[in-house]
């Protein structure tokens, strides 16, 4: 999450990344790790104001495309990635087969459809291609989108939100999902993928770091060392990698 007061669309779409820190230098990594970037055709699906598309351009690739929902956000992108459009995540305006690299940075979560968001950005990847997945883990102690009650949105975190039966969690977060292990897996059954790498991650926990660079410093080596054990379980997000098959015959 980030410093500024709350968007208009906090709810509806989250907040998008407004500057470059060490949480997004670190995902920038993973994925570098996940997928080759260099001189790949790279679509960043639910830009925001292009954080990585323009990270992607400057480091990797001149052959990168991004979409958004909300024409205020695509405006701002378009000034370091041209190729920026406005799109929803279940249509999108791209030909089949056409993206090596198709990247879903906290943005699943919050379009319409999930299931229809997944196979649009199967579609559009050439065989071989890749897509790498961020998206709230269930069992992070903290839901950091705000919540809902008697009909005002809080900005924010709430603490054990995602703890609470299904039918009480949705009714107070019900702007935004959350996904168990076995639900992310699921946006991709029946897709000609192959599942090449899923774990979950911790924050970068940039606004404490800053604050209090000593105490940030601990929360991260203890956090990131955990994510080599069974407390991974505890993530803030899913990084989940598929891969598209080189024809649908192949097992998925």
């Amino acid at each position: 999450m980030s410093d500024h007061h709350p968007s208009d669309l906090a709810a509806l779409r989250g907040e998008p990344s407004y500057v470059w820190r060490e949480g997004q230098e670190r995902r920038l990594q993973m994925i570098a790790r996940a997928v080759h970037l260099e001189n790949a055709v790279i679509l960043e699906a639910g830009s925001g104001l292009g954080a990585y598309s323009r990270q992607f351009r400057r480091r990797f690739s001149p052959h990168v495309e991004a979409f958004d929902v909300e024409p205020e956000r695509i405006t701002q992108a378009q000034a370091d990635t041209p190729h920026a459009l406005v799109a929803a995540a279940e249509a999108l305006p791209y030909r089949t087969g056409y993206f090596d690299v198709v990247l879903s940075n906290e943005v699943i979560e919050h379009v319409n459809d999930d299931h229809a968001a997944a196979a649009e950005m199967v579609r559009v990847l050439k065989p071989g291609g890749r897509i790498v997945v961020f998206c709230p883990n269930r069992w992070y102690p903290v839901e950091q989108h705000g919540h809902y009650w008697k009909g005002q949105y809080h900005f924010g975190n709430t603490p054990l939100l995602n703890y609470l039966p299904d039918r009480w969690r949705n009714k107070l977060a019900p702007h935004v999902r959350t996904y168990t292990a076995r639900k992310l897996r699921r946006l991709f059954d029946g897709q000609p993928v192959t599942i090449v790498q899923h774990t979950r991650i911790f924050g970068g926990y940039d606004n404490i770091t800053r604050r209090f660079p000593r105490l940030g410093d601990l929360l991260r080596r203890v956090l990131y060392a955990l994510e080599r054990t069974p407390f991974r379980f505890f993530g803030l997000s899913h990084l989940l990698v598929v891969e598209k098959n080189a024809s649908k015959s192949s097992t998925t």
